[in-house]
């Protein structure tokens, strides 16, 4: 099994990573898109990206000095509320290494990235309407990422992805992976049965946690998952979307 989980917006740039770096499938397309997007004004970036001049300025000098910056391990660079839950930081080295096979996050700017893949600074969500001769991120992809998404399901074995990423993210491997690959998505929801975002991807992250800590090999193993008084709704879920709620 592989989870996939989607990165943050937030980065964490300033603490000392536990591991080292380890190579981007994609790192060339990475620079393509930042040299290309270094070529936006800062306007056009705060239009595309729905931020704040300030944010705009630090994003357009991060695609300036792309080439020049620090890499470090995307699993310690990301700093949103999915990554607050799985607190990599407290993870020991069997865990980490037991990501790096089945975990996966998606990116904007890199594609597909193992947990320990290297990343420089960088913003560019994949629901972003803009991308190199293309009209939008998803187009610019294509079937890239699945194929390594697929590729690396069949080196691991199991043919079976546990969606934990948003909508968004999930839109550039959405009906592209092979017919016989077994995709359940995550739902998590209050006791009453609310969505309520902050707790449903700080959810993403406990789950993915809880599979590399756990060594979870097998998916029926992840009904198991107990994190912060969640419970696998059995009367809420199918095949293809299992439904966790949490506990009042």
């Amino acid at each position: 099994m592989i989870a996939v989980l989607s990165p943050a917006k937030t980065l964490d740039l300033e603490t000392p990573p536990p591991f080292p770096a380890t190579a981007a499938r994609f790192a060339a397309e990475a620079a393509t898109l930042a040299h290309a997007a270094s070529h936006l004004t800062q306007k056009k970036l705060a239009e595309l990206m729905k931020i704040s001049p300030a944010l705009a300025k630090l994003n357009a000098d991060r695609f300036r000095d792309f080439d020049d910056a620090e890499e470090r391990p995307a699993l310690y660079t990301f700093a949103g509320d999915v990554y607050a839950g799985f607190e990599a930081k407290t993870l020991d080295e069997a865990a980490v290494r037991f990501a790096q096979d089945h975990v996966r996050l998606l990116s904007g700017l890199y594609g597909i990235l193992r947990p320990l893949d290297g990343i420089r600074p960088y913003r560019l969500e994949m629901g972003t309407r803009w991308a190199p001769r293309k009209k939008k991120l998803t187009d610019w992809w294509d079937d890239r990422v699945s194929t390594a998404l697929a590729e690396d399901l069949a080196a691991e074995g199991s043919g079976v992805v546990l969606n934990l990423a948003s909508q968004e993210y999930w839109e550039v491997v959405a009906d592209r992976l092979p017919a016989d690959v077994r995709v359940i998505a995550v739902d998590f929801r209050e006791s009453d049965g609310r969505f309520v975002s902050f707790h449903a991807k700080k959810a993403r992250g406990m789950m993915a946690r809880y599979l590399v800590e756990h060594h979870v090999t097998e998916v029926e193993g992840m009904k198991a998952f107990d994190t912060a008084g969640y419970r696998f709704a059995p009367d809420r879920s199918d095949d293809a979307r299992w439904t966790f709620e949490r506990a009042a």
